[in-house]
């Protein structure tokens, strides 16, 4: 095996399919998600970066939403004429209603570039209901504006997904870190997901609500990359809005080289472990959401057209708040491994090096036990052979003189302070998404 560098829940997790359009029955085309997040747990559990005061949209949290229209703002990695979306409630407590669901091309802020914004159904109908627990699929939606998907202008673009919680939510599914502005109305704005103009979005937000996936109809040979993984996958320390998350540069360069032949999508978690909690409910949530096991058949398993699988983590696992034995990590591994092949067979499961966190700021991290640990598991994920390929970011950011992170990835991109020896900056996912041998990924073959 050659090394080359790169980078659920107690609740239950119901998949309910749309009608099927096109599928892959004669091969030529397929659904493939092209832009999630990770659902982590019930607002405001978890750990956001660079959050606006979110008070006046929500003022009291555990009532969530009330009568109100989100603008979500997402990158898809590859575009087609017709798309779908995945709403999730399955850290709720009560059934959540939504109409008024809409995409369209962001323009900048929260407007939508004119003529864009497309109505969204569900069997049929522009209401849903999804009950606690479950998640749900809209019907597809044709992309009007989208005449030609592989046109480079698409690349980079935003798409805004607005929809109107009926009623009051109460407590909102959510991905914390999302590290990308979007937008909210004010409670009892009523449904305003058909304006185009920002008028009606004043309040401003740095995490997706709701929203977990979205699928574009793509040629039958299209491939999917996921990213599984913690904060160093979730990006945390990377530029706000600036997509410069390790997976966000692996996913430029396959675009150069192989078009849209093939998608990268990010699965990270900030906080997230390889095996713990041990407990993990909505009445008990983790900060870091369910374990890799327990999150993966929603994350991983459930997502459209996955041929690979990039997984980074298990520091969290032993820091302070996991303190888990080697061998304990080691094991759910193997598990999850097992579990990737079972369910997607020929998925090729790479397993990444983690990153020092020697001498960490970072209250939880940064001891010699801990480092200590972090070495034994790369041994593991060099050797085992429970992987298919070896990824080797701890190379890509390792300073050897010292044992921790090059001094260069250290100072954070998002609000530039000083960094905590933990999380690589830009300039650290930069050096670890460059160093990633795109061969692995068989495209083109």
């Amino acid at each position: 095996m050659k090394p080359f560098a790169l980078a659920v829940a107690a609740a239950a997790f119901a998949f309910v399919p749309p009608a099927t359009h096109a599928q892959t029955a004669v091969g030529a085309t397929k659904w493939v998600t092209s832009w999630a997040a990770s659902a982590q747990g019930p607002y405001p559990v978890g750990n956001a970066s660079a959050q606006p005061d979110q008070r006046f949209a929500f003022p009291v949290a555990a009532n969530g939403a009330r009568n109100q229209t989100f603008r979500l703002m997402v990158r898809p990695d590859v575009w087609g004429r017709q798309a779908r979306v995945r709403f999730s409630n399955v850290f709720g407590a009560r059934p959540l209603t939504l109409d008024g669901v809409y995409v369209g091309l962001a323009l900048g802020g929260p407007a939508v570039v004119t003529g864009s914004n497309q109505a969204v159904a569900f069997g049929g109908k522009p209401e849903v209901t999804i009950a606690p627990g479950a998640s749900l699929w809209s019907d597809p939606v044709d992309l009007a504006f989208v005449r030609d998907a592989s046109a480079p202008e698409f690349a980079g673009r935003r798409l805004a997904i607005s929809f109107h919680v009926v009623g009051e939510s109460g407590p909102m599914t959510w991905h914390a870190k999302a590290l990308t502005t979007s937008f909210i109305t004010a409670p009892d704005a009523g449904a305003k997901g058909a304006v185009e103009e920002e008028a009606a979005f004043p309040y401003a937000t740095a995490s997706w609500f709701f929203l977990d996936a979205v699928d574009m109809m793509m040629p039958g040979d299209t491939k999917l990359v996921v990213a599984f993984g913690d904060s160093i996958t979730d990006g945390t320390a990377s530029t706000m809005n600036g997509d410069d998350r390790w997976p966000d540069v692996l996913a430029r360069r396959l675009h150069r080289v192989f078009g849209n032949k093939i998608a990268v999508v990010n699965a990270g978690i900030g906080g997230n472990q390889v095996a713990g909690p041990a407990e993990y409910s909505v009445a008990k949530p983790f900060p870091g959401g369910p374990s890799a096991g327990a999150r993966l058949e929603r994350d991983v398993l459930s997502l459209s057209g996955v041929s690979a699988v990039i997984w980074l983590e298990g520091i969290n696992d032993f820091s302070k708040n996991g303190n888990a034995a080697l061998d304990t990590v080691t094991a759910a591994m193997r598990d999850i491994a097992a579990r990737l092949r079972a369910g997607i067979p020929g998925v090729r499961v790479i397993g990444a090096t983690l990153t020092s966190a020697l001498n960490a700021t970072n209250a939880a991290h940064g001891s010699k036990e801990q480092d200590d640990k972090r070495r034994a598991l790369n041994a593991f994920i060099r050797s085992s052979g429970v992987f298919d390929a070896v990824a080797e970011f701890d190379a890509a950011t390792l300073d050897p003189s010292s044992g921790g992170m090059k001094t260069e990835f250290i100072p954070e991109s998002t609000t530039g302070g000083p960094g905590d020896k933990l999380h690589p900056n830009r300039a650290g996912y930069l050096a670890m998404g460059e160093t990633i041998d795109l061969g692995v990924f068989g495209v083109g073959k």
